[in-house]
């Protein structure tokens, strides 16, 4: 009579294994054999190795889903070169993570992260957490690996202390060419031109900027292109046709009753963000302009919102997901030293909607 032939216990109803006691831990001896592998194989699986098929790395995910196995990250970072862990520094904006810009930019982050095998922590940077230089301790007590700065500006000169220590960082739909830091970012020249070129072909000559920072290099850049555009078909409009919106609604809606006030045959506003362009129209509207009969409106960053609105915006589409993703790829690229600098601009379009039109005679 044959004898049978040993089997691996199998997982439990509950997805423990059948033979494990109650409250032990199920550890990556017990995945190993569950999945019929070597320990070493399941190692490899945990550590993204490139070597193993999909099939075995399916197999062994398997197992650890149904059995709730949790690797010890502490003990991976320890014996490991690398921590797995990223960091998304902040800056101490209110409501930072309720804006749907930075949403946007910290889920193609987080999403790529996690699709690599890293964890994402978030940190503010507020004034004592950089007076501390908490931003460095990081790196210093092996928190993370590399860290992705999102919205930051001129005045964070911060940002310099992690090149000057060699740490891998960068900064995300931003740049900061006076200080050589890595970065990934939208093209925000070619969207800028793009609208300018629209204006002009529907025969708008009378046209307001509503501008953010110009701290903040992206937004000077839109400037500059209104500015040499601007110039170019000798329009002569001086610096009264441009305002400041603080990137906001209520900026947006007060830059709006300025510029009105000082030229009201404005015939288009050009704004550097979505949130200041809904604040435009919200203006026009309260002052009896109907847009986009008497009064063309072109935002910037195409969030999911400017589609719902009435009239729809016309915007440019920044790839917001799209740059966090890619940055989080060139970290770790960065991190693993398989690059040696990055420095990547991610293609806009403009959105025609029904916020424009020609220009009224």
């Amino acid at each position: 009579m044959p004898k049978p032939t040993a089997q691996a216990p199998a997982p439990a109803s509950n997805g423990r294994p059948a033979d494990a006691k109650p409250g032990k831990r199920v550890g990556i001896r017990d995945v190993a054999r569950l999945a019929e592998v070597s320990v070493a194989t399941v190692s490899m699986v945990l550590n993204h190795n490139p070597k193993i098929t999909a099939a075995t790395r399916e197999k062994v995910r398997r197992v650890m889903e149904q059995t709730g196995y949790q690797p010890n990250r502490i003990a991976q970072s320890l014996s490991s070169k690398y921590t797995r862990m990223l960091a998304v520094i902040l800056p101490t904006v209110r409501h930072v993570l309720a804006d749907p810009y930075f949403g946007e930019l910290i889920s193609g982050i987080c999403d790529r992260a996690e699709r690599r095998g890293h964890k994402v922590v978030l940190e503010h940077a507020k004034p004592d957490w950089v007076r501390d230089r908490r931003h460095l301790e990081l790196f210093d007590r092996r928190f993370v690996d590399g860290a992705l700065c999102v919205g930051f500006n001129d005045h964070h000169g911060f940002l310099q202390d992690f090149g000057k220590n060699g740490w891998p960082m960068l900064s995300v739909n931003s740049e900061f060419p006076q200080w050589g830091i890595d970065h990934v970012v939208s093209d925000y020249a070619g969207g800028a031109d793009q609208v300018m070129t629209y204006l002009f072909q529907l025969g708008h000559r009378k046209i307001g900027m509503v501008h953010g920072a110009f701290e903040i290099a992206t937004a000077r850049v839109v400037c500059e292109v209104f500015g040499q555009r601007v110039d170019e078909a000798g329009l002569g409009l001086d610096n009264t046709w441009l305002e400041d919106g603080l990137f906001t609604e209520v900026g947006g809606r007060d830059a709006c009753e300025r510029l009105l006030a000082r030229h009201p045959d404005i015939t288009a506003i050009f704004a550097g963000n979505d949130k200041m362009a809904l604040g435009v129209m919200h203006q026009l509207a309260l002052m009896g302009k109907r847009v986009p009969d008497d009064v063309s409106v072109v935002g910037y960053d195409d969030l999911q919102h400017a589609a719902f609105v009435n009239p729809a915006l016309s915007t440019v589409h920044v790839p917001l997901y799209e740059v966090g993703v890619r940055a989080a790829d060139r970290l770790i690229e960065l991190i693993r030293k398989r690059t040696d600098s990055v420095s990547e601009v991610l293609p806009t379009h403009l959105k025609l909607r029904g916020s424009t039109a020609i220009a009224p005679r």
